[in-house]
């Protein structure tokens, strides 16, 4: 994975381009941005470049070190980085806007959804990919380990995309939790074949040991005599016009109760602008999304956004193309070819 796209830097332009968001589409955007002169600052609110790529995913599934050695060729390029900095909390998005003549907003997806259930702010109801992320904060000495909640006994992973798979990965495969789980169901209210998760994906975590269990759905999280239950509800798949899939249709009185000890979210994460709803005159669309045009231009002057928090939540490749789409366009603003 490289995210400089050039083997030598031209003499600078003048212009400063500020970059929200450190994850695939923020970093490649940087790389493309700094090959043509510009001067890049990225602000993240990590501890190190990556994002999601870097602290949302297995050590196993992608390689960390190659992610850092192409953040270190960024930063001896002369692209900026600016860390554990939330940018609308530690320093105003007006305030970049005043500062830099060209913004790009790549702040991703790191709202989890919420299940609607009662019950779900309980302590032992965890959302999984802030899970994930908190493991491998820890793992790289950036906090304590008592900071991370810690699978034990019977596990639940709500969910049956690749954030679930992931769960299932780190909590029985990682040997900061090896001997303290003693199973681990997945529940999902459709079938395997119906799964954001492919069944390949499927096939590697049952042979960790994972539990499917296909067509359920929890629709209350509580406690009572010292126990934590779940109780769940069987599910039928209806066909419904004009909808890809099927949906998955409650059966009454097939509710049952289950024990576990820890519950993860893992149903899909929301974008997460640096702003709220209706500030610094960004639109966002019905889904969350920051509204765009055809160059990635926000409804701000000289503001562009790209990656998940500007189409929702995708795959590395996705998000690292729209980086790239977007400072090609944000270079033309810059010369004056488009406006």
């Amino acid at each position: 994975m490289k995210f400089l796209r050039c083997k030598d830097i031209p003499a600078p332009t003048g212009r400063r381009v500020a970059i929200i968001g450190a994850g695939p589409a923020g970093l490649g955007a940087a790389g493309v941005l700094k090959c043509y002169g510009h001067d890049v600052v990225v602000f993240d609110m990590m501890p190190e470049a990556g994002g999601m790529m870097f602290f949302g995913i297995p050590d196993d599934r992608i390689d960390k070190n190659r992610i850092r050695a192409s953040v270190r060729e960024l930063m001896d390029a002369g692209v900026r980085f600016v860390f554990n900095t939330k940018v609308g909390k530690d320093i105003t998005l007006e305030k970049i806007i005043e500062v830099f003549d060209a913004i790009l907003i790549a702040t991703g997806t790191w709202k989890s959804k919420s299940l609607g259930v009662k019950g779900e702010d309980l302590p032992w109801i965890v959302e999984a990919a802030h899970w994930i992320v908190k493991v491998h904060l820890a793992r790289y000495g950036y906090i304590p380990w008592s900071e991370v909640e810690k699978p034990e006994g019977r596990v639940l992973i709500i969910g049956a995309g690749l954030t679930a798979a992931d769960v299932a990965t780190v909590t029985l495969t990682y040997p900061e939790f090896k001997g303290e789980v003693s199973k681990v169901i997945l529940s999902y209210r459709r079938t395997k074949e119906l799964a954001p998760m492919r069944l390949s994906e499927f096939d590697r975590i049952e042979k960790l040991g994972v539990e499917v269990w296909e067509l359920t759905q929890p629709t209350l999280l509580y406690e009572e005599g010292g126990k934590k239950i779940v109780r769940f509800i069987k599910m039928k798949l209806e066909k419904t016009p004009g909808e890809k899939r099927p949906k998955p249709v409650p059966i009454e009185g097939s509710e049952f109760d289950e024990e576990f000890n820890i519950v993860f979210k893992a149903i899909g994460e929301e974008p997460t602008p640096p702003f709220e709803k209706g500030e610094h005159g960004i639109e966002l669309n019905p889904d969350g999304t920051i509204k765009v045009d055809e160059h990635h231009r926000t409804t701000r002057p000289k503001v562009f956004a790209a990656g998940d928090v500007k189409h929702g939540p995708s795959l590395i490749g996705p998000a690292l193309k729209s980086g790239l789409d977007a400072a090609q366009s944000i270079h033309k603003y810059l010369t004056g070819i488009i406006r």
